[in-house]
């Protein structure tokens, strides 16, 4: 459970940036001060429902975590004991940042920070709410965020591998066949020089093939050889 916690934590802060929290400072120190206590009991082999067990919530807030998270960790406890083990504020703010977490997604696919996302936003290089609409389209199709940010990774790993530009209408058009979209696959091949290798089984030998197509026996050594992706 200590796991499950930290990433609940983790996603919370994350979700918090993307809302422009103005509190986040603060919010990011008891988070990560959290996050580190839960790790280190993960390491010890401690669990934290079981000392929960034990004192309550005061025996977490006897770690050194301050009393809202210690909350949260207890309202998870809980819920888990009833199979639905959730935070609620954490469920809430999933849904607040939903729409502004697609756009953010797509746009950090294409390879943009969430620094330089926000940077782009402030300069009005970005206008979110042009992205707003196909966005909750593409959540109501998914019925979930887990599902549609998913869905997002999936159609930009296809298309990044292929250089294919793409938006998130890409993904209502791809809906039917994204469990079929798959990154193109990426081959190393050998060169020396700038001219491509080939390795002869039959001779135990390396070769370079000349601009001109001749197969020259290779006498270099095997370190200078340079491995290339070919797309």
């Amino acid at each position: 459970m200590n796991k499950e916690i930290v990433e609940i934590f983790k996603e919370t802060l994350k979700l918090l940036e993307i809302k422009g929290d103005k509190a986040l400072v603060f919010k990011s120190n008891a988070y990560n001060k959290a996050i580190n206590i839960l790790n280190n009991l993960e390491k010890e082999n401690k669990k934290i429902e079981e000392i929960y067990k034990e004192g309550g919530l005061t025996s977490i807030k006897k770690l050194g975590i301050g009393e809202k998270n210690a909350k949260k960790i207890e309202e998870y406890i809980k819920s888990a004991q009833k199979n639905n083990p959730k935070i609620k504020e954490f469920e809430k703010l999933k849904e607040e940042t939903a729409i502004k977490h697609i756009i953010t997604h797509y746009f950090m696919s294409k390879g943009l920070g969430l620094q330089e996302l926000k940077e782009n936003a402030k300069n009005r290089k970005i206008i979110y709410s042009r992205f707003t609409k196909p966005a909750k389209q593409l959540l109501e199709l998914s019925g979930s965020i887990e599902k549609a940010l998913s869905a997002i990774s999936t159609v930009a790993d296809w298309a990044n591998s292929r250089k294919l530009d793409y938006a998130i209408e890409t993904v209502f058009k791809k809906w039917l066949e994204l469990d079929k979209l798959k990154p193109k696959e990426q081959v190393k091949k050998p060169f020396y020089k700038g001219n491509l290798m080939v390795y002869s089984p039959i001779k135990k030998k390396w070769f370079v093939i000349s601009k001109y197509g001749e197969w020259l026996e290779f006498a270099d050594k095997e370190s200078t050889i340079e491995w290339k992706i070919i797309d």
